[in-house]
C-alpha cells in the first residue's frame, strides 16, 4: 500500500504515527520518573506496558504505509525487498520528524512536572535510552539482538490466507497489536541491559529534542558519546535479520 502513497503521503503519516508513539512511551516513563505524578515510582513492568501499547496506537494510525515508525524496520523491510529503496528517505524523515515532535509533546505535558522535579539531570533517561552497567561493544549487541528479534517477527510473520475451510488468520489476525506483543516481551526479557531502543529514531529523535528545543532548567549533556549505540545496533540488528530472511525465503 505505501508504494502507492505520495512522498509528502508517507512523511505525514509516519510522522504522525511516530509522533504518538514517542508521546506515548516518552511519556509513561515520565509518568513514573518524575514526582507528583500519579505513576510516580510505578515501576520498569508499568514503563515496558505503555511502550507496547504505544506501538499499538502509533502503528495503528500509520496503517496507510504499513507503520514503521523505526528506521531499522524501513532497512529491514528495504534489504528484503518488502519495500522500495526509493521510498526509504521519505519513511526516514517523517520517523525522524515524528520522534521529535513526540518528544516535544511529552515535555508540554509534563511541563509543570519538569519545572518541579528535584534532579533535572536526571531527565534525560525520559527521552533516551542508557545501559545499567556502560560496555559499548556490549551494549551495542544487546541492541542488535533485540532489534533482529523484532524485524525478524516482522519479516517472518504469515500473512492472512482464506483456506477452504474457512479462515485461516495466522498472526496477522492480530494485526498491529501483534507486533505491540512482541515489543512488550522484547522490553520484559530483553530490555534490562541498555533500555531496548530498538529504534534508531525513537531514540536519536527525542535525544536531539532534549538537546536543542527542550527548555529543562539545569539538565544534562545528551550523552552523544553513547548515541550512536542504539542507532547503530538496531540497524545492524534489523540487516541481519533480513539476510537470515533472504536465506530462508531462497531456500524455500
Amino acid at each position: 500500500m505505501s508504494q502507492s502513497l505520495s512522498p509528502g503521503a508517507i512523511i505525514v503519516w509516519e510522522t504522525l504515527g511516530t509522533a504518538v508513539l514517542l508521546l506515548l512511551g516518552n511519556g509513561v516513563v515520565a509518568n513514573v520518573v518524575l514526582r507528583k505524578n500519579n505513576g510516580f515510582q510505578a515501576g520498569t513492568l508499568f514503563i515496558t506496558f505503555g511502550w507496547g501499547f504505544g506501538v499499538f496506537a502509533g502503528a495503528s494510525i500509520a496503517a496507510p504505509t504499513g507503520a514503521h515508525l523505526n528506521p531499522a524496520v524501513t532497512l529491514g523491510l528495504a534489504i528484503s525487498g518488502k519495500v522500495s529503496w526509493t521510498v526509504v528517505p521519505y519513511y526516514l524523515v517523517g520517523e525522524m520528524l515524528g520522534a521529535i515532535l513526540g518528544a516535544v509533546l511529552c515535555w508540554l505535558t509534563y511541563k509543570l512536572q519538569f519545572d518541579d522535579h528535584p534532579n533535572p539531570e536526571e531527565t534525560l533517561g525520559i527521552f533516551s535510552t542508557a545501559p545499567q552497567i556502560r560496555n559499548k561493544a556490549w551494549n551495542l549487541v544487546t541492541e542488535i539482538i533485540g532489534t533482529f528479534v523484532l524485524v525478524g517477527w516482522i519479516l517472518f510473520n504469515p500473512v492472512y490466507k482464506n483456506a477452504s475451510s474457512g479462515p485461516e488468520f495466522g498472526n496477522a489476525a492480530l494485526g498491529y497489536a501483534g507486533v505491540a506483543f512482541v515489543v512488550l516481551v522484547i522490553g520484559i526479557s530483553l530490555g534490562g541491559p541498555t533500555g531496548y531502543a530498538i529504534n534508531p529514531a525513537r531514540d536519536l529523535g527525542p535525544r536531539l529534542a532534549y538537546a536543542f528545543l527542550l527548555p529543562i532548567k539545569g539538565k544534562r549533556d545528551p550523552d552523544w558519546g553513547y548515541s550512536w549505540v542504539p542507532v547503530v545496533g538496531p540497524l545492524v540488528g534489523a540487516a541481519l535479520a533480513a539476510v537470515v530472511w533472504l536465506g530462508v525465503h531462497n531456500l524455500t
